[in-house]
């Protein structure tokens, strides 16, 4: 832990993760949002 310095750490890997977790979201609430119309209009 003496090692450590504050803003030296490198957060590459950290950001690639948030940035697919972002986008599987997305996706996923689109996809939802859409499953939810075409039920409402067949449905109709």
């Amino acid at each position: 832990m003496a090692d450590y310095k504050h803003g030296e750490m490198d957060t590459t890997e950290q950001e690639k993760t948030f940035e697919g977790f972002i986008k599987f979201s997305t996706w996923g609430a689109i996809i939802v949002i859409c499953v939810l119309i075409f039920i409402a209009l067949v449905n109709a």
